[in-house]
């Protein structure tokens, strides 16, 4: 027991004298207040609530580049080899086309997430891309060309890509197939059922 009285002695010694704090006075001074909050706070705000402003934020971080010779593929689970044949050989029609050539890259940044949300929302299932790639052997890669090959993927409207044939435009242009939207789905449902009735 003498040994915290001690103890509370030493502290009091230490501490000194203390006064308590006037009412009104008894909080810390934070500084002014902000009547809101700031730009930069509004689009992170926007950003984290997800939705189509987050999700047209394609990632212009690094890209792995892709040769100006080397076709692009991509397929999710479920898509067969010969899908994937008659998208690469034009054998579905171009039901629209979003040209890039010679475009920013932020413009196109911009651009690819609306043109696959309205495709697709028009129950489109085949586009192109147009987008461009060196012509010569030795041409450096093309970066826009590497970005799709990044961002493609992200949408879950995206089924498959591939480069497409030379009529089409052959490695400067990608075919982009769609999934079916849910009305397309009911009407095809519906369609199905007809036929068995």
């Amino acid at each position: 027991m003498t040994q915290s009285r001690h103890d509370d002695l030493d502290f009091r010694a230490l501490v000194g004298e203390v006064r308590p704090l006037r009412r009104g006075t008894d909080r810390a001074d934070a500084g002014r207040r902000h009547s809101g909050p700031s730009e930069a706070q509004l689009a992170r705000r926007e950003s984290a609530a997800g939705g189509d402003e987050g999700r047209d934020m394609l990632s212009d971080d690094f890209v792995d580049l892709v040769p100006p010779f080397d076709p692009l593929a991509f397929r999710r689970d479920g898509i067969q080899q010969g899908v994937m044949d008659r998208l690469r050989h034009g054998g579905y029609p171009v039901q629209a086309s979003l040209h890039l050539l010679r475009r920013p890259l932020e413009e196109c940044r911009r651009a690819l997430p609306a043109f696959l949300r309205e495709a697709w929302e028009h129950d489109l299932r085949s586009v192109l891309i147009i987008h461009g790639r060196g012509r010569e052997i030795d041409s450096p890669p093309n970066v826009l060309r590497s970005y799709l090959a990044k961002w493609l993927p992200t949408f879950e409207e995206v089924q498959a890509f591939a480069s497409a044939s030379q009529a089409d435009g052959g490695l400067g242009a990608t075919w982009v197939m769609l999934r079916k939207s849910n009305r397309a789905r009911a009407a095809n449902r519906e369609r199905q059922q007809k036929r068995r009735s």
